[in-house]
């Protein structure tokens, strides 16, 4: 077995963690070397021989199981559904003080929704200001319970202009930064990019999402007076107060183990520049998955393969 076919294996491999079989471009966008004037149709074809992967209704998969193929192309025409919904949403996010970027993250920005899925928001704030801008949004948030409707708000991880760049450089968080659909902006997502280049490290074929599309929300006259009464030292120290607040609520969460609605375990990261999912209850779990398929992929004689 050539490289190329070990490479198209990792890919897939990752992507059946999610039960999400793939197409040719989509093994190819996330080839973890250059596949520029590379083919993989015929490589394709020839793991598709062996038996070691499966064409169904015009998706590769690990699993002979045509409900994958099915439940992938249902979820697909669902997204559109809802990120219409998302965009719509956004454009009023965006009217809070300091929000400077929302983007659409998760499931909803690889284009797949099912009836349980979220809608996930990637929100950069203006720098200093994260604490007020999310405690703002989440209050607004709390009126969604009232008619079942918190779903479509899930507002789980925010960045500040001071801190664009991700700390956790690995493949799960490459998939994640390189798949972000932006929405509402000022320029905010196009600086978080520029940030994160490393990325092409992990997926040297994928490209950021284009920047000329983004609502920018007009004059926002509200917005721009509620910032101007914050953007002071009361201002400073209201947002470290809503920090401190956070993070002592969240602190009890994790102490007793808390798991949320899909079973897994709750917990978030609260710094001065940044509110983010704690990695350690669901990124490494995930990181850690990929690696026993790739060593699955070994022992089963497929070939040399090697994850980083």
């Amino acid at each position: 077995m050539n490289i190329l076919e070990q490479d198209i294996l990792e890919v897939m491999a990752y992507f059946d963690m999610f039960n999400y079989p793939l197409s040719e471009r989509e093994i190819r966008l996330f080839l973890p070397g250059d596949a520029s004037g590379v083919a993989i149709t015929r490589p394709l074809q020839q793991l598709v021989l062996k038996g070691r992967i499966f064409y169904i209704d015009k998706f590769y998969s690990l699993h002979d199981d045509p409900l994958l193929a099915k439940k992938r192309s249902i979820g697909n025409q669902r997204a559109e559904t809802d990120l219409y919904a998302a965009y719509r949403i956004s454009k009023f996010l965006f009217k809070f003080p300091f929000v400077r970027g929302i983007s659409i993250s998760g499931s909803l920005s690889k284009g797949f929704a099912d009836r349980h899925s979220d809608i996930d928001y990637f929100i950069i704030t203006a720098q200093g200001k994260l604490w007020i801008a999310r405690t703002l949004l989440h209050l607004f948030k709390k009126l969604s319970y009232l008619y079942g409707a918190q779903h479509r708000y899930c507002m789980n991880y925010f960045l500040d202009e001071q801190a664009l760049e991700i700390e956790e450089k690995n493949l799960f968080t490459a998939v994640e930064t390189v798949t972000l659909l932006p929405m509402c902006g000022n320029g905010a997502q196009k600086e978080f990019f520029a940030s994160n280049t490393w990325v092409q490290h992990y997926l040297p074929n994928c490209r950021f999402a284009s920047d000329d599309s983004y609502y920018t929300g007009g004059s926002l006259k509200i917005k721009k007076g509620i910032e101007a009464l914050f953007n002071n030292r009361i201002g400073d120290q209201l947002d470290s107060f809503f920090m401190k607040i956070t993070a002592g609520r969240w602190d009890k969460k994790e102490r007793k183990h808390e798991l949320n609605t899909k079973g897994n375990r709750m917990g978030i990261i609260c710094k001065k520049h940044c509110c983010k999912p704690n990695p350690a209850y669901f990124q490494v779990e995930i990181l850690r998955k990929y690696h026993e398929r790739i060593s699955e992929l070994k022992s089963s004689n497929i070939g040399e393969y090697y994850a980083d």
